[in-house]
């Protein structure tokens, strides 16, 4: 049985639940969004990621016995609570930006219907994973973008918590990382992993050499050698003689790597090994990747920095009621007013406005309109792309999203879009969202 998700949550939750439905609006139709109000500081854009972990989750989200249990004796929630609990299952309608997506303030990133209850409850779990997963891809995205083709790694597991390491690594492949050291994101995900040896292994030996032989002897020589533990210099030339010209790549992890990076390129066409990779590590973020841009590196592997978000672990979103029902069965769009955190209330769809060569320009939210229609509503003009798509109707969730194949749908959708973008989002400095948000 797959394990319950409906403990990942706040108690809050439960609690207004337990209070709708004593006083009679726990059935209210409603929606809910998810957006964020701004980006992170300097950011131009932001990349919509965990979404297929997201569904996985709500299909899970129910309430065994063991959750009612320590309900009841903790007395969290009354008893008529715990009933409707039981019989919990999610069975509205989630509209939302397809995975991949780029996002900009006050993009409505998913939309949820259904009766208040059933919706407000996913409050928690929609924000953690979303909030946590697009920031890792937000930063990945820029990192991608600065290493001119050259392919990254996602290697920060050891630097975030056991559950987080493995969404970061997918959020990361979605935004264009190009595998992970991740075992769990591969078997889950289907996301390449990548590993060979740490320092501990050269270390373990008697010598450096005898560590690159024991490592050749089990892979070959197109593995990848370590060659910083001691002198950079010696151990390319023990790395060459060991593998021999073939040998696939060097790992530098440390040091001023422009300047070893050089050496290292010269001191191995020297050795005649003019075909092995260099790739370095080293606490990069997309800041020291783009200072490597001249330099002959050919690959990267980051950690700390992707699963940190570049040093915004949260995107920033919330999920607020923007509209509900009233007893005469209207639409009754609402918000919150207080500053600095208002929202824009209503229901809304969103679409992203195209120049003639396909360039992004404006984020066009509609208000009023109804994302939940069972069709995918037509865009304004030739030159808008419809942003929400159906992600669960009627509580069916849609496969498509699910899985080693969404997460590769989500990365392919990814790609597209950053074609969109106009070229002034790729800049590193500080700078405003690149597109404006329009409400129409």
């Amino acid at each position: 049985m797959t394990e319950s998700s409906a403990f990942r949550t706040d108690r809050y939750e439960l609690t207004m639940v337990d209070a709708a439905i004593q006083s009679g609006t726990a059935g209210r139709e409603c929606q809910f969004e998810a957006f964020a109000r701004r980006l992170p500081s300097g950011r131009r854009y932001g990349i919509v990621a965990g979404t297929g972990r997201l569904l996985e989750l709500i299909r899970a989200f129910r309430f065994t016995d063991a959750e009612l249990t320590w309900l009841r004796d903790n007395e969290v929630v009354r008893e008529p609570t715990l009933d409707w609990l039981a019989d919990y299952a999610f069975r509205g309608t989630i509209w939302g930006y397809q995975e991949g997506d780029a996002y900009f303030p006050g993009s409505p990133l998913i939309t949820v219907d259904g009766t208040f209850a059933e919706c407000v409850i996913l409050e928690t779990l929609i924000l953690s994973v979303l909030n946590y997963d697009s920031s890792v891809a937000s930063a990945a995205a820029r990192m991608v973008s600065v290493s001119l083709g050259r392919p990254l790694a996602e290697m920060g597991s050891r630097r975030t918590g056991e559950y987080s390491g493995v969404a970061a690594a997918r959020a990361a492949y979605i935004a264009g990382f190009a595998s992970t050291s991740n075992l769990e994101a591969g078997r889950s995900w289907g996301v390449p992993t990548m590993g060979t040896a740490a320092h501990s292994f050269t270390l373990l030996h008697d010598s450096e050499e005898d560590a690159f032989r024991a490592q050749v002897a089990a892979f070959g020589p197109s593995t990848t050698l370590l060659v910083d533990t001691f002198d950079v210099a010696r151990g390319i030339e023990l790395a060459v003689k060991v593998a021999g010209p073939a040998l696939g790549s060097i790992r530098i992890d440390s040091g001023d790597l422009p300047t070893m990076v050089a050496e290292a390129r010269s001191q191995l066409d020297a050795l005649g090994a003019v075909n092995t990779l260099i790739t370095v590590t080293s606490d990069l973020d997309e800041f020291s990747i783009a200072a490597l841009s001249a330099s002959p590196v050919d690959a990267f592997g980051v950690g700390t920095s992707v699963v940190t978000g570049s040093g915004s672990p949260a995107a920033g979103m919330v999920y607020k009621l923007v509209a509900h029902r009233d007893d005469a069965g209207e639409w009754v769009p609402v918000a919150k007013t207080s500053a600095a955190k208002a929202s824009v209330g209503g229901r809304k769809r969103a679409v992203r406005r195209l120049d003639a060569a396909g360039i992004a320009r404006a984020e066009i939210i509609l208000i009023g309109e109804d994302s939940a229609d069972s069709t995918p509503p037509a865009a304004p003009s030739g030159r808008d792309r419809v942003l929400l798509v159906p992600l669960v109707t009627d509580g069916v969730i849609d496969e498509r999203h699910l899985g080693a194949a969404g997460t590769t749908r989500a990365r392919a959708h990814h790609a597209s879009v950053m074609q969109e973008l106009p070229i002034e989002a790729f800049r590193l400095g500080r700078g405003d969202p690149v597109i404006p948000t329009l409400y129409r």
